[in-house]
Order: C-alpha cells, then sequence, then structure tokens
C-alpha cells in the first residue's frame, strides 16, 4: 500500500506518516513535506522517483503526472484498468493527503498579485479531486483532525465504503471552498466584488434545534471560524429562531464600545436596550421598555454576568442570554432555568465578526450586497438643522436611538431617554404608524417619553411625525433628511422648541 502525502500545513504529518509507517505503508512526498518527514526519520520516497520526471518551472508542476494520477484513478475491481496500469508500469497510490497553499493567509498579508498567483494551488486540488472520485479504493485526507480516526481505521480495517464516502464529501467541500475562494477574490479585486457569480461558503458548527419551525431542519454555519473561535454554548441547545434573535441583540449591544449595554430582543426586533453605569442597572432599565414583550426573549450583554445580574434576569423567563462571560456564581445561579441557553465568547466585551458583505434569500436565489455600517461618527457629524442645540445628554440619547433604529427592522422609530430606550416603533408600513405605535406601547408601559430624544433610519415624508413627537414631550430628533419636505420638518421642529439634526445616512433594513 502506497500514501501520498503532500500538504501546507504539516502539524500532525509526521506523526500521521509514522503511524502509516508502523503499518507498512510506503509514503510517498513532495517538497517541504518531504523535508520534515526525512528530518523526523520516516522512510519517505521523493515524488520524483515516481513520476520519473523532475519538479520544474519553480515548483508548478510537481504531481501532474500519469504515474501519479494514473495510481490513483485507476480501478482496482476492473480488470481492464488493473491490466493497463501494469502494461503502462503505474502503481497504485491508496491514500492521499493533501491541504492546499494557504491562499487565505497570502491575501491577508500581502496585496502583491505575483505572489498571490504563486499561492493558487493547482496539483493538490487536481489530486484531491482525483482521489475523492476514486474513494472506493483511494482514501482521500485534507482535514489534519482526520489523521488519528484515518489511522484507527486502517489499523481496525474498519476503513469502510461509508467512511471512505464521508472522507470524499469532505474532500469535495475542501475543494470547492477553495476554489470559491479564490474566485471571490479576484471579483473582489478586479469587478469590485460584483462578478456574474457569486459563492457563498460556511463550515456546520452544529445542527439547530429545529428550523423556524418543528417540521424544518436547521443548522448554523459560519465563515472564517467566527463561532468556533468566539463562541462557546455554555447551556442549552439554541434553535434556528435563537441564533437569528441572538444576532439582532449582539449588532445593538456592541455597537457602544466598551459602554455596558444591554439588549433584549424579540423575534428579532429589540424590545429593550440601555446603557447605564453597570450592567446590572443597564438591564433593569431595559427591561422597563417592554417586560411583556421581554418575556421568552434573548438578551445581549456587552460584558460578564454577575451573580446579582443573573438573579435579576432570573426573574423572568428568557429563552437565551449571550455574554462576553459568565461569572461561575451566574452560572450556578442560571442552572435553576432548565429552558434557558447560555453563550459566552470568554471575554470581557462582545467580539462581532465585521463581515463586509450580507445577502438575503429570495425565491430562486439571493440578492448580495455591501454590509451596512452605522459608523461612530454619523452623529457626531450631524448637521444641525434646527435653532435650538441638543444637550450633552440628549446627543448621547440621539446616538443611541439612531444606533438601534438602523439595526432594527424598517420602518422604525425610536425614542431614548436617560440612555435607555423607552419606546420603540419598528416593521411598520408607515413611518407615521411606526411612531404612534412606539408611543402607544410607552403609554401603557406607563413610560414618560417627555424629554426623549427620537430617531427615525429614513427621513420623515411629512411633518405630521414631528408634531406627533412634539405632543408626545420629545425634546430632539435625528434622521437622515433628504426628503422635498425637509423645509416643513425643519419648520416643525423649529415651530416645537426641538432640536433637528440631519445625519445624511439612510439605514433601510429590510
Amino acid at each position: 500500500m502506497r500514501a501520498l502525502l503532500s500538504v501546507s500545513d504539516k502539524n500532525g504529518i509526521v506523526e500521521f506518516a509514522q503511524g502509516l509507517e508502523k503499518q507498512g505503508w510506503e509514503i510517498i512526498s513532495t517538497g517541504g513535506t518531504y523535508k520534515k518527514l526525512s528530518e523526523a526519520g520516516v522512510k519517505v520516497i521523493e515524488i520524483d522517483e515516481v513520476t520519473k520526471f523532475p519538479e520544474c518551472f519553480e515548483g508548478r508542476v510537481k504531481t501532474l503526472n500519469p504515474y501519479v494520477h494514473g495510481g490513483i484513478l485507476h480501478k482496482r475491481g476492473d480488470e481492464g484498468h488493473v491490466a493497463q496500469a501494469k502494461e503502462l508500469g503505474v502503481e497504485g497510490i491508496d491514500l492521499v493527503c493533501v491541504n492546499l497553499y494557504p491562499f487565505k493567509a497570502t491575501i491577508e498579508r500581502t496585496e502583491d498579485f505575483g505572489e498571490i498567483i504563486e499561492n493558487i494551488d493547482i496539483g493538490g486540488p487536481t489530486m484531491v479531486r482525483s482521489a475523492a472520485k476514486n474513494f472506493n479504493d483511494v482514501l482521500i485526507v485534507t482535514d489534519a483532525g482526520d489523521y488519528g480516526s484515518v489511522i484507527e481505521a486502517l489499523e481496525n480495517k474498519t476503513d469502510s465504503l461509508e467512511f471512505r464516502r464521508n472522507l470524499m464529501i469532505k474532500a469535495f467541500e475542501h475543494t470547492a471552498g477553495y476554489d470559491g475562494m479564490i474566485a471571490n477574490y479576484m471579483n473582489k479585486r478586479f469587478n469590485q466584488g460584483f462578478g456574474e457569480h457569486q459563492f457563498i461558503t460556511g463550515k456546520k458548527v452544529f445542527d439547530t434545534r429545529y428550523g423556524e419551525n418543528p417540521h424544518q431542519q436547521g443548522a448554523l454555519y459560519e465563515f472564517d471560524n467566527h463561532f468556533t473561535n468566539n463562541f462557546k454554548q455554555v447551556k442549552g441547545e439554541a434553535s434556528f429562531n435563537n441564533l437569528n434573535d441572538v444576532n439582532g441583540a449582539l449588532k445593538i449591544a456592541s455597537s457602544f464600545g466598551d459602554e455596558p449595554a444591554v439588549c433584549i430582543v424579540k423575534h428579532g426586533n429589540p424590545c429593550g436596550f440601555a446603557i447605564k453605569g453597570d450592567l446590572l442597572e443597564s438591564y433593569t432599565e431595559a427591561l422597563k421598555c417592554d417586560p411583556i414583550s421581554a418575556f421568552g426573549g434573548v438578551v445581549a450583554v456587552n460584558g460578564v454576568v454577575t451573580k446579582a445580574l443573573a438573579e435579576k434576569m432570573n426573574e423572568i423567563f428568557l429563552e437565551v442570554v449571550m455574554a462576553g462571560d459568565f461569572e461561575p456564581e451566574a452560572l450556578e445561579v442560571f442552572e435553576k432555568k432548565k429552558r434557558l441557553k447560555l453563550f459566552a465568547q470568554g471575554t470581557s466585551k462582545i467580539v462581532m465578526a465585521d463581515d463586509s458583505h450580507d445577502f438575503k434569500h429570495v425565491d430562486g436565489g439571493f440578492v448580495y450586497q455591501n454590509a451596512d455600517c452605522i459608523c461612530d461618527n454619523e452623529v457626531k457629524n450631524a448637521q444641525q438643522k434646527s435653532e435650538l442645540t441638543a444637550t450633552e445628554q440628549e446627543m448621547k440619547d440621539l446616538e443611541i436611538a439612531w444606533k438601534v433604529a438602523g439595526l432594527t427592522k424598517s420602518n422604525c422609530v425610536v425614542y431614548v431617554k436617560d440612555s435607555a430606550m423607552v419606546a420603540v416603533g419598528m416593521g411598520m408600513t408607515s413611518r407615521v404608524d411606526a411612531a404612534q405605535c412606539a408611543l402607544k406601547k410607552a403609554k401603557e408601559m406607563d413610560l414618560d417619553v417627555s424629554g426623549a430624544a427620537m430617531a427615525s433610519e429614513a427621513f420623515f415624508p411629512f411633518r405630521d411625525s414631528i408634531d406627533a413627537a412634539a405632543a408626545a414631550g420629545v425634546k430632539a430628533i435625528i434622521e437622515p433628511g433628504g426628503s422635498i419636505r425637509d423645509d416643513e420638518v425643519i419648520e416643525a421642529a423649529n415651530e416645537h422648541g426641538i432640536s433637528l439634526y440631519f445625519t445624511t445616512v439612510r439605514h433601510f433594513l429590510h
């Protein structure tokens, strides 16, 4: 039995080769892998002894050879293939272990296009695809995490067809992801990221309990090991809907740097948010906005959950708590809640991936775009349109309202007072309805909106929303501007003694 080992990531390769050698396998290798195995005392055959041809063109051609691919691809159970292999002097290669040139690491490190081109692997994917195609006869290993299970399967003669098939699927996933990454990079470099094809690939993190509904299957997939590196399931099994809500809560809670922000989300929309002196106070104030909706909701905490905060949270039923981390005493408190799911990042604050693009499924395909960014300077650089200037606290409230509005389903209007959200209307077909719905809810919750700041993620088309805000006691408003009736809106703000700011940036979220 012969194995061909040629890897860029050499972690564990010596031990893998030694395990194969111990079972009587001949080892063939190339370049740096050959050198590493030789130095470790592994008896290894250099590739040009098999190809009968030297590596050439600065290593661009090493394994593209009939003695390699014939050895991999001929069918052992086909008499004609076996006879032709013997006639041509082709010996079987029964295991291929390959991982590919580090293209991703290269494009992260340099803009030198010549170096980038040289780090596009050709021989590696070709060998992987050959071995995967002939998985009935050849083991294909592309993941260092599989070295141990492959050695064990060979030792115990449990390298069944199913075992080989699973390795084959992983191999085609590996080359598909690699080629997709190269194509996406080239389109980003030369076509502003919008080429004729767009490849979206992710690695499964875990299966969800089900999809949006129990009759649907679901799973979480990640880009670039974001969840693997930054998320830990501390308690419970998350559902598809939980993860969607967690995403919305995290985006809002993490938008304020190191501040002790707490966001409560239900069905993808915020029903509570606050930034106070500490996380316990922030959660307490966030909960006041809509404690009814918060029941069964998701909470994102931009910091470490203490025992006191956990005890406060335990007063109602929550589906998920996501935090930078949890104190051990807090976990003991949460243990009493059997249905609660906990996620931690093992950090003092929440860490986000900051994806450069996003996409949404539509029937028969998807729409794809640059990711929206609500920049910290949008409020700071907003244009004052009113005669009245907002106070320092009002500017802080405007910033909170603006960011929450921009990260909430349109049409959206948000009211914030003393750094806590006191009302929100979202996902409405009319901006006036969104504003009035928020005020109606605040009244039901017995929350005083007077003195609050208000934000709309898109312009107010008429002055009626400003009039309604004035009637509720709003003192500061922020919006993008851009309506043909902006002058009427500004005039209304001045009539009511409201400070008004335009950011000039719209943040629709559909």
